[in-house]
């Protein structure tokens, strides 16, 4: 009877991806390591060069990953460019606590602080994030210091609080979105 032949299973680069933001949250930049990804993925090295020339190729495309799966994916989401501001505001909140969107802040930023590329990455997210609600808040009259102050209140406290108050609910932390956008869009 002949042998069956083993399947080989595919991962995608979008697996690869994820995998490495998982070690990176796990054990830092340096332990994001091809031999490590592939038996966390488990499948043989060789796949990874399907997708990536080498480590700093699949460190650069984790930096755009991120920035892409992460923010853009909000900012750039046709249906809540079509909400009303404040609308804008809430549906952005609920997005980012339902998605999890903040889960790699603390690792990415960590990672920001040793290497000039992904502290470029960082700042063009942060750029991305604070364009993106200062629009909303600018939609509704505010200006300068005022303008300034909500985007960036918004910004911080929806980029820190599940990493920050793990032991608050997202039930606690979803009744609480729309108390916050009143507050920081009230005059």
């Amino acid at each position: 009877m002949p042998e069956k032949k083993k399947k080989t299973r595919r991962v995608s680069k979008a697996q690869w991806l994820d995998m490495a933001l998982e070690v990176l949250e796990t054990d830092g930049v340096t332990g994001v390591r091809i031999e490590i990804l592939a038996k966390r993925l488990e499948i043989s090295k060789s796949g990874f060069y399907w997708h990536f020339k080498n480590r700093d190729h699949l460190l650069k495309d984790m930096l755009d990953y991120w920035s892409h799966e992460l923010t853009e994916v909000v900012t750039e989401n046709p249906q809540l460019l079509t909400l009303k501001p404040k609308g804008r505001l809430i549906k952005t909140a609920e997005m980012i606590l339902e998605h999890d969107l903040t889960r790699y802040e603390i690792p990415i930023r960590q990672w920001a602080l040793q290497d000039a590329v992904a502290a470029r990455a960082v700042r063009k997210v942060n750029r991305l994030r604070l364009d993106f609600i200062g629009g909303a808040f600018s939609e509704l009259g505010f200006t300068g210091d005022d303008l300034d102050m909500r985007t960036m209140l918004f910004t911080c406290y929806h980029t820190w609080e599940a990493p920050m108050f793990r032991e608050i609910s997202r039930k606690r932390r979803r009744d609480l979105i729309a108390k916050r956008i009143d507050f920081l869009t009230s005059k």
